[in-house]
């Protein structure tokens, strides 16, 4: 089978015809990308985890009062 170059940041990336890459290809520049990753403290994810937990209660309890207050609008109107 006949493989095409590409140059790719750098460096040539083996690419077979119908535009797929390998699998060990994929896998060396998915490692090569994690290692550029700027990865969040201990600090900034507890305070992003606590801040999405917040979030998702207080959302839950709108949607849960807004819909109990809806179901008795609906029973008040059916009767």
């Amino acid at each position: 089978m006949a493989q095409s170059r590409k140059k790719g940041r750098g460096k040539a990336v083996a690419e077979k015809n119908d535009g797929r890459v390998s699998v060990k290809t994929f896998l060396s520049e998915v490692k090569a990308e994690f290692g550029k990753v700027t990865w969040p403290g201990r600090k900034q994810t507890i305070g992003s985890a606590f801040v999405v937990i917040v979030m998702s209660t207080l959302i839950a309890f709108y949607l849960g009062a807004v819909d109990l207050l809806l179901g008795k609008l609906v029973g008040f109107i059916l009767d």
